[in-house]
C-alpha cells in the first residue's frame, strides 16, 4: 500500500476554500449572500412535525456506492474532506467508470454522484453536529455530498442549481470502537493534523463502510436546504439518516487533535488553533415542511 502526503492548495476542493470561519458565521453574509436564504441550513429538526409521505416507500431510497482505489483526505483548515476517486470497472468498457451514486426516495428519477465527504464535530461530546433533532446536538456529524449527474456535468456546475444537490447526514453518537472507521481513517487524521495537509491513499475505501446496514438506510428525515459552508447555496435536498454511526470517545478524540493552522505557523498554547465545533447554527425553518419515510 502506498501512501502520499503533501501540502495544497484546496485545488481539490470543487466548492473551493472561501477562508471562511465558522466562529464569524454571522458575518458569512457580507461576502456570500445566499446565506441570508430562506432555505438555509442546518435546522433543528422536530420529529412530532415531520409529515410521513409513503411515496419514500414506494421507491426506496438506493444508496450504491462502490470501492474507490484511490482516496485523498483532505484539512483545509475548516474541516476534513474525504474525496473518493471512481474506480474502472474491467468487466464493462474501458471509458465506463463504477460510480458512487444515490437514486429513488426523495430523489424522483435522477440519479446523484458522491463528490465528498464532511466532517463535523465538537470540542466535547455535548456538541458537534450540525442539525440537531427535538434540540439535541450529536458529537459529530457526517455528510455525504452529491451531484445531481442526470441533469448537470460536475458538482460545481449543479452548486445552486435547482435538483443540483442531495445530501446525506449521519449523525455519530459515541458507543462502542468502530473497527472499519478506526481503518480507513485513523491513520490518515495522523497525516493531515494541520491545515492545507491532504494524504492520498491507495488502500480500497467504500463509502457504505460508514453507513449503518442496509435495513436501517431505509428510515430516513427531508427538507429542502442549503449548503452549510460558503457560498451556502440552497437548492439542497437533505436526507438526515434515523439511525447514526457509533464511534468510540477515542476516535472521537482523533478530529479533535487537528489544526486550523499550517505546520509552519507558531502558536503560545496547546489549545490555540484546534480545529473543533466546525458546525454552522441552526438556521430557521421558516415555511418549509419535513417529510419522513417512515411513521
Amino acid at each position: 500500500m502506498i501512501n502520499i502526503v503533501r501540502t495544497v492548495r484546496f485545488k481539490h476542493d470543487a466548492l473551493k476554500d472561501h477562508g471562511f470561519w465558522y466562529l464569524k458565521s454571522s458575518e458569512w453574509s457580507t461576502q456570500f449572500p445566499d446565506s441570508n436564504g430562506t432555505n438555509q441550513s442546518p435546522i433543528n429538526l422536530v420529529s412530532k412535525t415531520a409529515v410521513y409521505d409513503p411515496k419514500f416507500k414506494e421507491k426506496l431510497l438506493s444508496i450504491s456506492y462502490s470501492s474507490s482505489r484511490e482516496t485523498d483526505f483532505l484539512n483545509n483548515g475548516q474541516t476534513v474532506v474525504i474525496y473518493p476517486k471512481s474506480r474502472n470497472d474491467t468487466s464493462v468498457r474501458q471509458e465506463q467508470a463504477v460510480r458512487s451514486v444515490i437514486t429513488g426516495g426523495p430523489l424522483d428519477d435522477d440519479e446523484y454522484e458522491l463528490a465528498e465527504i464532511r466532517f463535523h464535530w465538537g470540542r466535547c461530546s455535548r456538541r458537534g453536529s450540525e442539525h440537531t433533532v427535538n434540540g439535541k446536538a450529536f458529537p459529530m456529524e457526517v455528510q455525504f455530498i452529491h451531484w445531481n449527474s442526470t441533469l448537470y456535468q460536475n458538482l460545481e456546475e449543479a452548486t445552486g442549481k435547482e435538483n443540483g444537490i442531495a445530501a446525506i447526514c449521519l449523525f455519530v453518537q459515541i458507543g462502542r470502537e468502530n473497527p472499519a472507521f478506526k481503518a480507513l481513517i485513523a491513520d490518515s487524521l495522523d497525516d493531515i493534523l494541520y491545515k492545507g495537509r491532504q494524504k492520498t491513499t491507495y488502500a480500497p475505501f467504500n463509502p457504505a463502510s460508514l453507513l449503518p446496514v442496509s435495513e436501517l438506510l431505509h428510515d430516513y428525515w427531508v427538507y429542502d436546504g442549503s449548503l452549510t459552508h460558503p457560498p451556502c447555496s440552497e437548492n439542497v435536498t437533505w436526507i438526515l439518516l434515523r439511525y447514526p454511526l457509533l464511534l468510540s470517545q477515542e476516535q472521537a478524540m482523533d478530529f479533535r487533535r487537528l489544526n486550523t493552522y499550517s505546520q509552519e505557523t507558531k502558536v503560545t498554547n496547546a489549545y490555540e488553533g484546534k480545529l473543533v465545533d466546525n458546525f454552522r447554527p441552526i438556521q430557521p425553518l421558516n415555511d418549509r415542511k419535513i417529510r419522513a419515510s417512515f411513521q
